[in-house]
């Protein structure tokens, strides 16, 4: 009996299996419902999981409705030569466009857009007048420079956006800091000596979208020397199709003047990544 046991047991070792023999095609479909980087830490256990981790169309289900629009607009070519990976790794680096004072990537993780708007690109009340505005440079913005206020009685910035959106909703923020950073001996310093008038009037936002959507808040500026995030208002795309969006900030009370404040950019954010910006 003992021997006959024993006698199947090579054979029986023969059946033996391993991750190594999951057919490509196994895997690939489960890929499809894990997120980029899922994918990615699954494709180092061995042959046949990095092999599966290049299929096109696994990478397609990740890649927003509009990728083609995205990739000629941000690469200036055709995607047709790439392939999906390629074309989704792409699309998550930061991506500038329109003279460098735009720039688009996607959210690793859901694929969903994020964008940002420079202060260059902006429209900003007097900005071309030394006596109230200045282009600072600084590390601590995505471009590399920012708008710096000292003193105005008039304070007005507007930006447009022409983007083709994915369907969604997105919410809009500018991104201010109040006081005059900079570095001194390595470390972080902040001169608020110029911080005056945002505690008087509110500074009232608006957004306004070409399909008719609008929206508007006030809020006073605070937290001088830290960055923050200001709301201005959510929009919906619903089809895949250019979007015209137009925002603005102001407080044009003209009976005291303001100053000190840091304008660097406008994001939008899909409104679930709103809480990222606290």
């Amino acid at each position: 009996m003992g021997a006959g046991v024993s006698a199947l047991a090579p054979a029986d070792s023969q059946f033996k299996t391993s991750l190594n023999d999951v057919p490509e095609g196994c895997i690939s479909s489960i890929y499809m419902h894990l997120d980029p980087p899922e994918i990615c830490r699954l494709a180092g256990l061995n042959r046949a999981f990095r092999g599966a981790s290049s299929a096109d169309f696994v990478w397609e289900t990740k890649l927003p409705s509009n990728y083609r629009y995205l990739v000629e607009k941000v690469v200036g070519r055709s995607p047709e030569p790439l392939c999906k990976k390629e074309t989704f790794a792409r699309l998550c680096r930061p991506n500038r466009f329109d003279g460098g004072t735009k720039e688009v990537w996607l959210d690793k993780k859901s694929g969903k857009h994020c964008l940002s708007v420079s202060a260059k690109a902006l429209k900003i009340t007097g900005v071309d007048d030394r006596r109230y505005w200045n282009h600072i440079p600084t590390e601590e913005s995505r471009f590399g420079t920012v708008a710096y206020l000292q003193q105005i009685w008039w304070f007005e910035v507007v930006g447009e956006l022409e983007f083709e959106f994915p369907p969604g909703s997105y919410s809009v923020f500018f991104r201010l800091h109040l006081g005059k950073p900079s570095r001194r001996f390595g470390r972080r310093v902040c001169n608020i000596d110029q911080v005056h008038g945002w505690n008087m009037k509110p500074v009232r936002f608006q957004l306004s979208t070409s399909t008719g959507q609008q929206a508007s808040s006030e809020c006073y500026l605070h937290e001088p020397g830290n960055w923050v995030h200001y709301h201005v208002g959510d929009f919906v795309v619903v089809s895949d199709s250019m979007s015209k969006i137009k925002f603005s900030m102001m407080q044009i009370d003209c009976t005291h003047t303001k100053g000190g404040l840091c304008v660097d950019s406008v994001l939008i954010y899909p409104s679930e990544f709103r809480m990222r910006l606290k």
